[in-house]
């Protein structure tokens, strides 16, 4: 005899013929209605007790229950062109969804009866402590989304001590922003294909003050965005009446890292011509110490130990530099087991849960950078209240997941000493993470 369960199963596939153009012949409709009545529905496992609501968005950054709460006000909210903008990956956007799915690809191995009551996130880096290893990541174009803008989010970060890393395309100046955050700042650099450009930007961030200077090895080529050439149809604003595209000087007129440098000769500002003698020549440029953002492979990290390089940044431009479906937290184990210490590994693109940061550290990264959740916190959640958009994301995160990352930071093992910062060893640190291949997140689509 057929269990229920059998029963509804040759019943729904006899509907589903019966109502097939392709194999529909007579009494098959019949046949489908001759089954057993209908076997009691099973509820979900898990059951979804609050799923989120678009229509009901949050209206105050104190309302949001995590970052993700911000993004469906910033689509509302942000103009669509400049939404397009910031949400978009490139093509299919494989490597967009990939970011986010592969942090499913990791377990955090929980250790229990550890003393986490009083908890240290802090974290050194190239010589200056920071009270979290979460940075600031360099995003451009801040005032498209907040009156503030690099400033405020500065303010934000002064107020967690997050170190701050400012974008070539910032729409404030290194030394306004600086002066903000209260310290020193990271300059992010788009080299350009000619040496005089790159000399001038490095000269303008070594005069502000910046200790550090990032130079993105990934920006070598155009971007098909299709998310925001979609999104660009649906606005109904005339972009020519805030943007002058009638030449690339005009395109940055404005842009404080571009104040009196010569552009002429360039037709953009990619850095298709770059290769390691580009990074040899700023090394003995600057003296700011040099960190490459924008590494994947291991063969890389390694040239990058070899030439010099201070640091490196495990990124994938936030899957805005090609769309070649590696997750920056699968490509992290096989850097920071290459770079064997000898140099701080960061990453950044997806991270936006304590973790996804917490199996990021796990997995060797000295620290992560944040991009896109702290842009969405100003995305007009209130006009009056802006501003404090960006402190939920660049500076609660961190406490609502502090306990969760000091207990892998404290894991115990016999031999090496009593739970504590003093234990973390890479045999701890590997100890706290397993791989599990399974499990994929859907994808979303912000384009109507």
């Amino acid at each position: 005899m057929q269990s229920s369960e059998q029963s509804e199963s040759r019943r729904q596939l006899l509907k589903w013929l019966a109502a097939s153009p392709l194999l529909a012949f007579p009494g098959l409709a019949g046949l489908a209605a001759q089954t057993p009545a209908r076997a009691p529905q099973k509820l979900p496992d898990p059951m979804l007790w609050a799923p989120a609501d678009l229509q009901d968005l949050i209206t105050k950054p104190g309302d949001a229950i995590n970052v993700f709460d911000f993004e469906p006000v910033a689509r509302r909210n942000v103009p669509p062109a400049h939404f397009g903008y910031m949400a978009s990956g490139i093509d299919d956007e494989v490597t967009l969804r990939a970011n986010r799915e592969g942090f499913l690809k990791f377990q955090l191995r929980p250790r229990r009866l550890v003393d986490v009551s009083k908890v240290d996130m802090s974290v050194d880096i190239l010589g200056a402590r920071y009270a979290t290893p979460i940075v600031v990541a360099p995003i451009g174009g801040h005032r498209a989304y907040h009156e503030g803008g690099e400033a405020a989010v500065a303010r934000a970060a002064r107020a967690g001590n997050h170190l701050m890393i400012l974008s070539t395309q910032s729409t404030t100046s290194p030394e306004d922003v600086m002066a903000a955050r209260g310290g020193p700042i990271w300059y992010q650099l788009y080299a350009t294909n000619k040496w005089e450009v790159t000399r001038a930007f490095l000269a303008r961030a070594e005069r502000a003050g910046c200790p550090v200077v990032a130079v993105t090895v990934d920006r070598n080529g155009g971007r098909n965005q299709e998310t925001l050439f979609r999104l660009q149809r649906t606005d109904t604003r005339t972009c020519s009446a805030c943007h002058d595209r009638s030449s690339l000087t005009a395109t940055y007129d404005g842009r404080p890292m571009y104040e009196g440098v010569d552009l002429s000769g360039l037709s953009n500002i990619q850095s298709s011509a770059m290769t390691w003698d580009t990074i040899k020549r700023i090394r003995d440029t600057t003296r700011m110490k040099v960190v490459l953002k924008g590494i994947l492979a291991h063969e890389d990290a390694e040239l990058a130990v070899k030439a010099g390089v201070d640091a490196i940044v495990v990124s994938n431009h936030g899957a805005r530099s090609e769309d070649s479906g590696r997750a920056t937290i699968d490509a992290l184990p096989e850097i920071v087991e290459q770079v064997r210490g000898r140099m701080p590994v960061l990453v950044d693109s997806g991270f936006r849960r304590g973790t996804d940061i917490a199996k990021a550290l796990c997995l060797g990264a000295t620290a992560v950078c944040v991009g896109r959740p702290y842009y969405l916190g100003p995305g007009r959640v209130r006009p009056a209240r802006r501003r404090a958009g960006a402190r939920p994301v660049a500076h609660g995160a961190p406490r609502h997941h502090a306990a969760g990352w000091r207990a892998v930071d404290q894991t115990p093992r016999a031999g090496h000493g009593a739970p504590g910062l003093t234990a973390w060893t890479e045999e701890t640190r590997k100890d706290a993470i397993c791989r599990a291949d399974w499990g994929f997140s859907s994808p979303s689509y912000w384009w109507p």
